[in-house]
């Protein structure tokens, strides 16, 4: 087998080859994006080479995974600046209002009261009540904005029985009184970010079970009346007011 000489490279060529694989690794880390994350600057690592076995290595998987976990996170808390909060949506404000997207949901509000107040004549004997304050914000969430993540069935129903089930303890283990309902509160909210149940109207549900006497003899039977079975009422009218803001529009 014949071999083919190869010229070495002069001080000059390798000095000129050596700036320009610089230069371009420069442009390539600089055009990653940016992100800050509780004041600390974090960068999407995906210009670092590595090799295959290294790639394929549980440990760098698993790495990579937490470093876009922590980009994701930081994208999720930004909020808009103070003046923007204080205007209206420019989204919302340039689609078209049809007098029907404001019947239909203020039908359906008006027909889940008229049903919950026709279940608690039927179940004032055994003391509870369904028409509770609390199902008046799920109303407005199910009805106006059904794609929003508080309207998802999974956020609604855990958050409803999460929070309640809170209340109870809270209230057995402090009592009546501003710490039951600190402790209540702060552990409702804690409880929807780790299982990723964002539900606001769920966090009332602990407050009005401490300070409700008429709830006391329930216990644990306040996760399920009135909030997760009332949810299941609002779930068929969403089901209907979302028919008809769909296909009878005027």
């Amino acid at each position: 087998m014949s071999t083919v000489p190869v010229k070495p490279l002069s001080p000059v060529g390798l000095h000129l080859l050596r700036r320009n694989l610089t230069l371009k690794s420069q442009t390539m880390l600089t055009s990653v994006p940016n992100k800050h994350f509780l004041g600390l600057s974090t960068y999407n690592r995906c210009f670092e080479f590595k090799s295959l076995r290294q790639m394929s290595n549980p440990a760098f998987l698993s790495h990579r995974r937490r470093v876009s976990t922590v980009v994701a996170s930081a994208g999720n808390m930004t909020a808009p600046s103070s003046w923007e909060s204080w205007m209206p949506d420019r989204k919302a404000a340039a689609t078209t209002l049809l007098l029907s997207d404001v019947i239909w949901p203020a039908a359906g509000a008006f027909a889940a009261m008229a049903i919950m107040g026709r279940i608690d004549q039927i179940l004032s004997p055994k003391g509870i009540s369904m028409s509770v304050a609390p199902l008046g914000a799920v109303c407005a969430i199910l009805f106006t904005t059904p794609s929003a993540p508080a309207a998802r069935k999974y956020n609604m129903f855990l958050a409803q029985i999460g929070c309640a089930a809170i209340g109870v303890v809270a209230f057995s283990v402090f009592g009546p009184g501003w710490l039951a309902r600190s402790v209540a509160l702060a552990a409702s909210l804690a409880f929807m970010v780790i299982f990723r149940a964002n539900h606001p109207p769920a966090a009332s549900l602990p407050l009005m079970f401490i300070d409700g006497a008429k709830f006391h003899h329930l216990n644990f039977w306040y996760t399920l009346f009135p909030g997760a079975a009332a949810c299941v009422i609002l779930c068929l009218l969403q089901s209907i007011v979302c028919y008809l803001k769909e296909n009878i529009k005027f």
